[in-house]
């Protein structure tokens, strides 16, 4: 998961460009990089780590030009290298281009032997470098019908950005897996438009949120104006729903939802599906979150219930990427690094512990240990998702599936690896009817081009929780197996 961020016509493209990404940082960590035109000539800069230790004041000034386009990058089990961090700029025979992509290629790995067949050398362990050669190699001679040329052959998913020095170009996939928005932003000189991978970022920098762009849809803004394009066969929308979940921020609106009511809506479902049992002995309930995520599923756990809400685990916002580890060890350092329980809420008490997912099981199995050191009588946990049982191939990083828990172990063998007193689950039906029923009314331009879904689970992808995969990953034998994938955008 990354985030994209793209501004054309606005005289400082680099700052807002800069702007835009750190209100996306939570979509990834790892790197970021920033390419502008000047409509003559590529500028870019590429760093590890966050947006704002990355780009320094001059940093910015030595990007110029009134288009941009950002990235930030999801930090993933392998390919921890400059070479990888995007936008990819490259120059080639009609000019220079780059791009910044959100999503995962299932047909990777097929299509890049039949490019390296041809004589193609790949620079980076990135599935998106595919994209780039598939552009250079294409006959068409406008830069839309090259790109268009180009995503037709891959498949999977991509909210995709690209910059030339004259054009911008947005496009998303014909499912919709990953989300990708349009805005305005008036200034000075006119009016610049805008492309991000959530609508946050347009509130950082005063844009105004226009719409969503459509599954399939290609937008392209030139010195003439924006246009919208759908030069891909229409498929049936299923974008991720495990977006509403976690990844997204919660002040964000993906299909016309609040994320952050969604993530109440998925609180009091769980309470009403997975409510705690009655204690034989007469203690205080309290509901507490795992923070940040689990804080507004926890909200609407604790209203459906009727137990108070209150801030048991307090969460520490300075911790980095990297730190120093005492040699003496001090058992669950990783998680009392990042979590400390707040006793006070929790002596005594039965808690109830509201969490977004589990994964492995690990950091759970910590936290529940860390909530009874602290003195609490019972442990409940309650997430607020259904079990994690399959790997997700569009763009989430997430271990294969003999290390998920829930693909390998029942409810109650999970229960008691946590060592938690209960352990309930939201259920499918749970999620997808609390994602439906709080999604707005938004103006669609591609709505009358959809197939028509009956079903509301089928209007998402929640292959992570069924295993039903929209796209089939060309390289699987088997879901079990693994992409040999080493990035996630």
């Amino acid at each position: 998961m990354c985030g994209v961020f793209g501004i054309f016509g606005h005289p400082e493209a680099a700052n807002m460009a800069y702007l835009g990404l750190h209100a996306l940082q939570h979509r990834g960590q790892e790197a970021a990089g920033i390419v502008t035109s000047d409509g003559e000539k590529l500028f870019a800069h590429r760093a590890m780590g966050l947006v704002q230790a990355g780009f320094s004041p001059r940093d910015l000034a030595a990007l110029p030009g009134d288009r941009a386009i950002g990235h930030v990058r999801y930090s993933t089990a392998g390919g921890s290298h400059i070479k990888n961090a995007q936008p990819f700029a490259v120059d080639y025979a009609r000019g220079s281009i780059a791009l910044a992509h959100n999503g995962n290629l299932t047909n990777y790995e097929q299509v890049r032997e039949r490019l390296e067949a041809r004589g193609s050398i790949f620079q980076s362990a990135s599935d998106t470098e595919v994209i780039v050669h598939l552009i250079a190699a294409s006959t068409h001679m406008s830069v839309e019908d090259r790109i268009s040329d180009a995503l037709s052959q891959v498949e999977g998913a991509y909210s995709i950005l690209f910059l030339t020095e004259r054009e911008m170009v947005a496009a998303r996939d014909p499912y919709g897996f990953r989300p990708l928005c349009l805005g305005i932003l008036a200034h000075k000189g006119g009016v610049a438009h805008v492309v991000a991978s959530e609508p946050t970022a347009f509130d950082l920098i005063g844009a105004e949120y226009v719409r969503d762009l459509d599954p399939g849809e290609m937008i392209i803004a030139s010195d003439e104006g924006i246009r919208s394009v759908f030069p891909f066969p229409a498929k049936p929308s299923r974008p991720c729903i495990f977006e509403y979940v976690y990844f997204a921020r919660p002040d964000s609106e993906l299909a016309g939802a609040s994320v952050y009511e969604v993530r109440k809506s998925l609180g009091r479902r769980l309470a009403e599906e997975q409510p705690v049992p009655v204690s034989a002995a007469d203690l205080d309930t309290v509901v507490i979150p795992v923070p940040d995520s689990g804080v507004p599923a926890a909200v609407g756990f604790a209203r459906a219930s009727g137990h108070p809400f209150e801030m048991g685990l307090i969460r520490s916002h300075y911790v980095g990427r990297t730190f120093i580890e005492p040699q003496q060890s001090i058992r669950h350092f990783g998680v009392r690094l990042k979590l400390a329980p707040n006793r006070a809420v929790i002596e005594g008490k039965r808690v109830i512990i509201v969490d977004d997912s589990i994964v492995r099981g690990t950091t759970s199995r910590k936290i529940v240990k860390m909530i009874r050191d602290a003195g609490a009588r019972e442990v409940h946990v309650r997430i607020s998702s259904p079990p994690t049982r399959w790997p997700c191939y569009y763009g989430i990083d997430t271990p294969t599936r003999s290390e998920l828990i829930a693909a390998t172990s029942t409810i109650e063998q999970t229960r008691e690896f946590l060592a938690a007193d209960s352990l309930g689950y939201l259920s499918l039906e749970g999620l997808v009817a609390a994602v439906s029923q709080t999604n707005g009314v938004r103006p669609s331009t591609a709505s009358a081009r959809l197939p028509v879904l009956q079903d509301p689970a089928a209007s998402h992808c929640h292959a992570c929780f069924s295993g039903d995969y929209p796209v089939a990953l060309s390289t699987r034998k088997t879901p079990s197996r693994p992409p040999r994938l080493v990035t996630a955008h």
